[in-house]
């Protein structure tokens, strides 16, 4: 006696495969909703950046080369962070500004970095960027720098 197997049939359904393209279309007006606003990131962007300028510079100033300046210049399409030592430019970095304003209380450009390491700004210094979004960076008199208000 002889058995006959069933054929196995494979792949996918119809309603699998509406389901797998309604998903796609889902993620994918997401994903295009996020990165539409770009200019949303803007102001966080360059709030990094700054930072990442500050401790740069202040290394520059540590590793005893004199004393390492920090520039920040607001131009009409751009942000320019300028490093230099000694008169010679160091790193040079820029970001597209996408409506974000920079405003600083407490120091003025250039901020110069001593051998230790510290500010020439006297007290702390409260740089923020606005924008979409408005974040916020604190330089404090030793060096430090952290995201939020400057403490008093």
């Amino acid at each position: 006696m002889r058995t006959e197997i069933a054929p196995r049939s494979s792949g996918f359904t119809l309603v699998e495969l509406v389901m797998v393209i309604i998903l796609i279309g889902v993620l994918s007006v997401l994903g295009i909703g996020l990165f539409a606003g770009r200019s949303a990131f803007s102001p966080l962007l360059a709030t990094q950046q700054l930072a990442s300028s500050v401790l740069l510079a202040q290394q520059a100033g540590l590793a005893g080369n004199g004393a390492s300046q920090l520039d920040v210049v607001q131009g009409a399409e751009d942000f320019m962070f300028r490093i230099q030592n000694g008169g010679t430019t160091v790193q040079e970095f820029s970001i597209p500004r996408a409506g974000t304003s920079f405003s600083v209380a407490g120091a003025s450009f250039p901020i110069v970095f001593g051998a230790d390491g510290a500010p020439n700004i006297g007290g702390n210094a409260q740089l923020t960027f606005s924008g979409d979004s408005t974040f916020t960076l604190c330089l404090s008199s030793l060096g430090s720098v952290y995201a939020g208000s400057c403490q008093p």
